[in-house]
This record gives structure tokens, C-alpha cells and sequence, in this order.
């Protein structure tokens, strides 16, 4: 599916963190989480598609943050409480991929169907979509806002992320839970052919015996042959 454009009013965004101070972080995470979570509406929920909407975002927050007109504002915590909004934001897009694939397992995928390992990989790789895309859209900004974007990641990377954290359990969870589901539908299968081969060697048993006590009982009911007379 090819990638829309951003569903979220960008210019809204920048003007937004332009009058915003970093004292107003618990507002500037909200804005930039609602934003994301807009970006990421209505389109298909692949690692490219999440990292356009992700990197939209950045741009938007890279703009305002240069356009602020305070003076002494301390734009890497702005750009700290953005980054926060995204994750949290993530953590919803991993949140539905743990309930789509749970319907999967519950409908009897297995780690073998396409659907459910690109649904898992995708899981797997959001943190990864998450830095690579703020970098990438920092890459846009002023010399200064780049460089504070580049101590946010840092930070980030080194202490992780809540979404990192839910996507490496959800994976760890389903995965745990598709080898349970093998073990027990192998040691099932090991028991039905363990059942069926003792029943198979009973009737087999049950079949000679039989036929020997059929070979006994004619070999009682046959007559001697009558000498001849001479």
C-alpha cells in the first residue's frame, strides 16, 4: 500500500511548540502523541509506513522548536517531552498488534503463517523505527535543533524506550506461547501413535492367535485317512 500523507496538521504542531516552554512538557508530550497516533490512522501498519508518519512528526516539532521566539528556552527538553509523546504514542500501535495477533493464535496461527511472523516483525522492529526516523527527520532541521535531536536519541537509545520494552515482551510472549502449542501438539501426536501402535500390535496379536487356534481345530476335525485293505 503506498504511503498517504500525514492526517495530522503539521503546521498546528510547529505552531504549537513555537509558543510552548519547556515547563509545558506534560502538554507537548500530549500534542505530539495525539499527532502520532492521527499520522498513523488510516494507513497500513507496516515498518515503512510507521516510520513516515513518525519521521512527519519530528519535522513538524524540528520546526517549532526553531521557531520559538523565548529566549533561554531549553529546546532539548521540548524535543525530550516529543520524543516521549511518539513512544507513547508506539505503545499504542503495539498494544494493537498484540490483540490483532492474539485473535490470530486464538484462530489457530502458528509461528509458520506469513500473517502472523510479519505482524510479530513488525512488533520486533518499532523501537529501531522509532530512532530511525527521528534521525532522519532531524536531519531537516537548523544546525542547533539537529544537534539537540542528537542528544535526545543518544538518551533514548542508552536508557530505551517503553515501546522497545512492550514490543520485546509482546514477541517474547507469542513466541513462548506458539513453542508451548508445538511441544504439546507433538507430544499429542506421540501419544496417538504410541495408542495406536499398542492397539495395532493387540490386534495383530489377537489376529495370530486366531488363526492358530483356527489351524488347532482343524487339524482335530480332520479324519484319518482309512488304511486300504489288501
Amino acid at each position: 500500500m503506498a504511503t498517504r500523507m500525514p492526517m495530522f496538521d503539521q503546521q498546528a504542531l510547529s505552531d504549537m511548540l513555537a509558543e510552548a516552554t519547556a515547563k509545558q512538557s506534560a502538554q507537548i508530550r500530549q500534542a505530539v502523541h495525539d499527532a502520532t497516533l492521527k499520522a498513523l490512522q488510516g494507513r497500513e501498519m507496516t515498518i515503512q509506513n510507521i516510520r513516515a508518519a513518525l519521521k512527519s512528526v519530528t519535522q513538524a516539532t524540528s520546526m517549532g522548536a526553531a521557531k520559538s521566539p523565548l529566549p533561554n528556552v531549553d529546546v532539548e527538553a521540548m524535543l525530550q517531552s516529543a520524543m516521549t509523546g511518539m513512544d507513547d504514542a508506539l505503545l499504542r500501535a503495539v498494544e494493537a498488534h498484540r490483540v490483532a495477533v492474539n485473535k490470530m493464535v486464538e484462530q489457530g496461527a502458528t509461528m509458520q503463517d506469513t500473517v502472523l511472523k510479519q505482524a510479530l516483525d513488525t512488533v520486533e522492529k518499532m523501537e529501531d523505527a522509532l530512532f530511525k526516523a527521528v534521525g532522519q527527520g532531524a536531519t531537516g532541521a537548523t544546525a542547533q535543533v539537529s544537534k539537540q535531536w542528537g542528544a535526545v536519541l543518544e538518551k533514548m537509545q542508552m536508557g530505551g524506550t517503553g515501546t522497545g520494552a512492550q514490543a520485546t515482551q509482546t514477541v517474547e510472549q507469542f513466541t513462548a506461547q506458539m513453542q508451548d502449542t508445538m511441544r504439546k501438539s507433538r507430544a499429542a501426536t506421540v501419544q496417538a501413535a504410541s495408542a495406536f501402535a499398542q492397539s495395532w500390535g493387540t490386534l495383530v496379536s489377537g489376529v495370530l492367535i486366531g488363526m492358530s487356534d483356527a489351524m488347532k481345530q482343524g487339524s482335530v476335525a480332520t479324519p484319518a485317512a482309512p488304511k486300504s485293505k489288501k
